[in-house]
């Protein structure tokens, strides 16, 4: 798996998100290209910016019970695998904002590095290690961006 945390891997990256054109198709799926960087950018939003609602301890106690293992586990996501609705997007979104957007969270967490996420509080599933966090925000992206060919 690569390493977000890491310079030649974030900027890895990058260059497949700016791949990506307005008119990119998914291989599978229902978002339009422009929905799926948002989707991808939510996963940055509940780490850096306060617009999500944080689950209440029964429902982060489900969470890290159902979900944790699949989401900061090694293994890679599947194709059509659910998500939580935090993470549909319905509306049409701007490409360019959210493709922007989403460099810019990619190379922020790059710049701060693993230090920075070793036992941080995720929104979802409590303290994470370093791994845990490179392994949901990597292979996030990696599935993603696999999803729409680059």
């Amino acid at each position: 798996m690569q390493n977000i945390f890491q310079k030649e891997d974030c900027d890895q990256f990058i260059n497949r998100i700016s791949e990506l054109t307005p008119d990119s198709k998914g291989l599978w799926g229902k978002m339009s290209v422009a929905q799926m960087l948002a989707h991808c950018n939510v996963t940055y939003e509940m780490v850096y910016d306060n617009i999500h609602p944080k689950p209440n301890g029964f429902m982060k106690f489900i969470l890290k019970l159902l979900a944790k293992k699949t989401v900061v586990g090694d293994k890679p996501y599947p194709r059509n695998v659910g998500t939580a609705p935090q993470f549909i997007i319905k509306n049409d979104r701007d490409f360019e904002i959210e493709k922007s957007r989403l460099i810019a969270y990619v190379n922020k967490t790059q710049e701060l590095g693993e230090k920075e996420f070793e036992d941080k509080e995720s929104h979802s599933f409590g303290k994470l290690t370093s791994k845990e966090w490179n392994n949901m925000f990597a292979k996030h992206l990696d599935h993603h961006l696999s999803q729409f060919g680059v």
